[in-house]
């Protein structure tokens, strides 16, 4: 790279070194020139193709390398859906194929590959090695401007409003101003000088950073003891993992600044972050990758959040992904809501943003590019909109419901002591769905009846190591306490599938399936292994001891299951009588009807359970063989189908022959239109979220129960199959409230 030659002629010696290091026939260069991608140097494909051979971004694997900034490493080229064939480059001869975007400001300036005659996947030496040398390749191609390189201004240019949607994370309403959360560190300089300098300086950066980070988790006040303080816990681990400091030091070993070292081994998350399916392996990667960003920050002496800048006024802050520990920098006082465009349900900072009380949109596709810093933001994450740079109608009808909303706020407070009874006296029980410690305060803030789902996998979501029996204990304990004399139903730990945890190991067989919400997951994996269930089952008589256990089995499919996981429930308690430990009262056993297939053989279940809850999500998506993540098909299946609404009063009928209470405790039951639906079909039981327990409870007492489900009978005899517009119809003549 030093040496007096032209660029073209470096590239070329580049293209020749690597491809025999890596024994491999070809290496090529693509730069992006003119918005396009064009073939700059070659070891390997015919040399009349260089300068001549472009092709359109996202167009073949280099065009999608370059489009997504990601790494692809693949056996056979040709079988990937994006390939596409030049026979000007004689490429046909070559197999495997592995490629590195040559990133520069955020975005890819060029794509470095290799390909091999013999189909093989590249090793991740050499895929790091690959990474490295598309570093150093950024700075001499900028330096000698050979690729198109934007403008450093990313100001949008359309100032016009626009109305965007995400994930809805953490629900509430927020006025404020656009801010972004951070700068990009650009790194200038990818070759180091002097090795020894460089390591010293990144672990000056560890030890200021780890300083940082126990100082913010010291302080950080939330009112109450809960999960978030175990996420912080998990998230410090981060900042002490040898693992990541010995990366970055091999990376400098390999001749980079202590920047390069730091991005390269970033690099490397993200492509793995790609990789894997596992949501909750990826929410920890996104730790990792706030730790690098911030360790980057230090190494480089930039201050770069906003937060440590100072917020000046009511903030949305805007970012790709936060860290917990990042989040907590910020003025609570003035951070009044979080855009990310990635994020998920069970990801760190959704979590301890939640005890924090800031509302939370994710997955808000490439809103760091559609929003300028000072833009007006309204968020409603109820309704799932964004409003950016809202017109003075749009501001006026968002505060309108804002004040509407704190008035109905107001109005379900005051009316929190009254009973869900409906006008001809029957009573609702109206519960709530939970999953960490501080969700059981909402009982006494909504006056609900209980909690009707206590999802205890939450617990192992959050934490690096399998939680142990004490600790879920304290959990669960804390959870009854908060409760009372009100029920609290827990379902046991209800993993797999997409939650899967990574320190669980797998079988080789287990390793990957087609179809995971239908595999290997819940009820089936607690009783493979029954180590974890037993741990937990001993948790749960230890922690309800003098008090009546509520415990609920996940994803049923057949009695013996039901019967299996009851047994070893059982077992524990007889264990715990030998040793002469305290023990509740009474130990009540539910199922979740979630499969179909438990509704053929409710005659055979039905007399050995004390109560059975119907899970609306999950069963919907079996009954329709439609993934509820599903794009195209989220919206296609209405819970007030006639097939839906047949299938739960065929339930709900025999449950009420064996005289078993029944509930709902899917997302169905906390929308006032299909809960009047499920009383109208006998449901008596409702377990929904906190902030739909007002609304419900209007609804409930302004209906006549025997009355509605006189008229929900005809609908199902007649087969009407309009449903929902009938009963809207019905709510209107009958003055039903609904919201």
């Amino acid at each position: 790279m030093a040496a007096r030659t032209s660029a073209q002629a470096k590239l070329n010696k580049v293209v020749e070194i690597i491809g025999e290091s890596l024994s491999s026939e070809v290496c090529s260069i693509y730069l992006v020139r003119e918005g396009l991608l064009e073939l700059f140097a070659t070891r390997g494909l015919k040399q009349e193709a260089v300068h001549v051979t472009r092709m359109a971004m996202g167009e073949g694997l280099v065009g999608m390398i370059a489009t997504n900034v990601e790494t692809l490493n693949l056996d056979e080229a040709a079988s990937h859906p994006d390939y596409s064939y030049r026979p000007e480059t004689g490429e046909e001869l070559f197999h495997s194929f592995a490629g590195v975007p040559i990133v520069r400001r955020e975005r890819a300036i060029g794509v470095l590959c290799v390909q091999h005659v013999e189909p093989r996947r590249y090793e991740e030496i050499e895929i790091e090695a690959l990474q490295t040398v598309a570093m150093v390749l950024s700075e001499l191609i900028a330096n000698a401007e050979l690729a198109d390189d934007g403008p450093l201004d990313s100001r949008v240019q359309d100032t016009g409003s626009s109305v965007l949607h995400g994930l809805q994370l953490v629900m509430g309403m927020a006025r404020g101003h656009a801010v972004f959360h951070q700068p990009r560190v650009h790194i200038e300089h990818t070759v180091a000088e002097d090795t020894e300098a460089e390591r010293a300086r990144v672990i000056s950066a560890f030890t200021k950073m780890r300083e940082q980070i126990d100082r913010m988790t010291g302080t950080a006040e939330f009112g109450t003891e809960g999960e978030h303080q175990e996420v912080l816990e998990t998230y410090k681990m981060f900042a002490y993992d040898e693992g990541w400091i010995r990366r970055i030091n091999e990376a400098i070993d390999s001749g980079l600044t202590a920047e390069a070292a730091i991005e390269r081994v970033q690099q490397r998350t993200r492509m793995r972050m790609r990789q894997i399916d596992d949501p909750l392996l990826q929410d920890r990667m996104h730790d990792l990758e706030d730790m690098a960003n911030r360790l980057l920050r230090i190494v480089s002496g930039q201050l770069g959040t906003a937060a440590q800048l100072g917020l000046r006024q009511d903030a949305i802050l805007i970012a790709r992904n936060l860290g917990p520990a990042e989040l907590l920098e910020y003025d609570r006082r003035r951070l009044k809501g979080v855009i990310l465009e990635e994020g998920s349900l069970t990801a760190h900072v959704t979590i301890v943003a939640r005890a924090m009380g800031v509302p939370v949109l994710g997955r808000v596709r490439d809103i760091r590019h559609q929003v300028n810093e000072g833009d007006l933001i309204l968020m409603d994450v109820a309704d799932n909109n964004l409003l950016i740079r809202p017109t003075p109608d749009m501001e006026e009808a968002f505060e309108n419901k804002l004040h509407v909303t704190q008035k109905r706020r107001a109005e379900f407070a005051a009316m929190r002591d009254l009973p869900s009874v409906t006008v001809d006296g029957q009573r609702i029980e109206l519960m709530v769905n939970a999953g960490l410690r501080e969700d059981a305060q909402a009982l006494d803030i909504v006056g609900a009846d209980g909690i009707g789902l206590f999802r205890t996998e939450f617990q192992f979501l959050v934490s690096a190591t399998l939680p142990q029996r004490e600790k879920q204990q304290r959990l669960y304990r804390d959870v009854l306490d908060a409760a009372g004399d009100r029920p609290v139903i827990f379902r046991t730990v209800d993993i797999g599938g997409d939650k899967a945890l990574p320190y669980m190991s797998r079988d080789d067989e287990e390793e990957l399936e087609d179809n995971p919400a239908m595999g290997w997951r819940a009820l089936r994996l607690a009783l493979d292994r029954d180590g974890l269930m037993k741990a937990q089952a001993r948790a749960l008589l230890e922690a309800a001891a003098g008090k009546v256990l509520h415990v609920m089995f996940p994803m049923v499919s057949e009695p013996w299951e039901y019967e299996q996981a009851k047994a070893l429930v059982e077992h524990q308690r007889e264990w715990l009588v030998a040793q002469k430990k305290k023990l509740p009262v009474a130990v009540r056993y539910g199922a979740m009807l979630e499969v179909p297939a438990l509704a053929e053989v409710l005659d055979l279940l039905l007399p050995r359970l004390d109560f059975l809850s119907i899970g609306t999500n999950d069963l919907t998506q079996f009954l329709f063989a439609a993934d509820r993540a599903h794009p195209r098909l989220a919206e296609r299946y209405d819970w007030l189908s006639i097939a839906i609404l047949r299938f739960l009063d065929r339930v709900v009928r025999a449950c009420e022959t064996y005289e078993v209470p029944v509930g709902v405790c899917g997302e169905m039951g906390g929308r006032t239109l299909e809960a009047m639906a499920l009383i109208g079909l006998g449901v008596r039981r409702l377990s929904i979220t906190p902030a739909s327990v007002g609304p419900v409870k209007a609804m409930i007492r302004t209906i006549d129960a025997a009355e509605l489900r006189r008229f929900m009978r005809d609908l199902l005899d007649k087969g009407v199959t309009d449903i929902r517009s009938a009963l809207v119809d019905w709510a209107g003549e009958h003055a039903i409230e609904l919201n």
